[in-house]
């Protein structure tokens, strides 16, 4: 029995190491290892990839989404809408920022921001939105920036998941004021490490973002305001570079993946496929189903953290050599760091619903026909 991975990047590997390896060992010749024309190379690279005029780097995900919201002035006093089934970075920038986040519930078709529900949302206090592209699926920008621009709202695009994805023919990241990007190994562009870097058109706000990661400073050892050290490295960015050029292949070998899936499952009882939003392309960092639960009710209501059937299913995979994962198994209404906000089981619905029957099967550019049909007949036996 073979065993399949939830994300394998040692193929990836195999089919770049070469150029990966010469150009990390130049970086490492050159004894310029911060910044520099290599970390500059990148962010012009990627800024006409996303199709913004700049393009600031930064040390992570996390960092970027921290560093749009202070380059915003967003902070104490302020809310910030957004979804509760994300990684924690959504949210926990907003609080590190000094700003409250106010979550709102999901559609369960798509598992992005539920756009019904964002103006019953909005306060006096509120100054942004985050939208999250969640699993490579863009959020419907069209009718969110209609909102945003309607109240006179900041747009920050977390799109940690999509890099590559489009909306109406625009890329994500293009759209809001700001985007923010991570290079996390395990994302559709991946570095060797950590990284990230957040997009804009406004020079203004480039200009701040840019003091802002480096302490404050925009020379020498004058500091402007309280800034971070959030420096993406000379080594990530050649890798990056040399990763950006094969990106739309890896994308589009995705979706053949995605492809199958559907067609493999889709007369399967028992799951719900993800669906791509009308209107928008997709680069699906997650293929994510959802296992559905009979039992769901109000005995799950009092225990959100009893098992479930998705997680019974999931035990049962591994069994069989096949990996999933659970993206995310809380919402961050109901993390335990946000208890102080009040909010309740139940209280956004398709939110909880998601967090106990999704399940995430194996996904990455080169999973193999023999692979995907582990996957697909390994899940039928569980399912039956």
């Amino acid at each position: 029995m073979n065993t399949i991975p939830p994300f394998d990047l040692s193929e990836q590997f195999r089919t770049i190491g070469a150029e990966i390896n010469q150009a990390v060992l130049e970086v490492l010749a050159s004894g310029r290892y911060i910044g520099g024309a290599n970390v500059e190379n990148f962010e012009q690279q990627l800024a006409a990839y996303i199709g913004v005029s700049d393009c600031v780097a930064c040390n992570s995900g996390t960092d970027a989404l921290y560093l749009a919201l202070r380059a915003l002035n967003i902070g104490a006093g302020d809310e910030v809408i957004t979804t509760p089934f994300t990684f924690v970075a959504t949210g926990e920038t907003v609080s590190q920022a000094g700003a409250t986040p106010v979550f709102v519930d999901i559609d369960l078709s798509t598992f992005n921001l539920n756009l019904e529900q964002i103006e019953a949302a909005i306060t006096p206090k509120t100054k942004a939105i985050i939208p999250v592209h969640l699993f490579g699926q863009p959020v419907d920008m069209t009718r969110l920036m209609a909102i945003a621009q309607a109240h006179h709202l900041f747009v920050i695009e977390d799109c940690a998941q999509a890099t590559g994805a489009e909306w109406a023919g625009q890329k994500v990241g293009s759209i809001g004021q700001i985007g923010c990007f991570s290079f996390y190994p395990t994302k559709n562009l991946g570095a060797c490490g950590d990284g990230g870097a957040v997009t804009t058109n406004d020079p203004e706000i480039a200009a701040t973002l840019r003091m802002l990661r480096d302490h404050g400073r925009r020379g020498g050892y004058y500091h402007e305001a309280f800034g971070v050290n959030s420096r993406l490295d000379a080594v990530q960015a050649v890798i990056l570079q040399i990763k950006l050029r094969y990106l739309d292949e890896w994308n589009q070998q995705r979706r053949k993946v995605v492809d199958r899936y559907h067609q493999l499952l889709s007369s399967i009882l028992g799951i719900v496929l993800p669906q791509a939003p009308t209107g928008g392309k997709g680069v699906w960092n997650q293929y994510t189903i959802r296992v559905t639960d009979r039992e769901l009710g109000e005995i799950s209501l009092r225990d959100p953290l009893r098992v479930t059937r998705r997680d019974r299913v999931r035990t049962q995979l591994q069994s069989k050599g096949v990996n999933s994962m659970i993206y995310y198994p809380l919402p961050l209404h109901l993390q335990p760091i946000y208890k102080s906000l009040g909010y309740q089981v139940g209280q956004l619905p398709e939110s909880d619903r998601a967090a106990r029957e999704v399940l995430s099967l194996p996904m990455f550019p080169e999973l193999s026909i023999a692979q995907q049909d582990q996957v697909v007949y390994s899940l039928k036996d569980c399912l039956t």
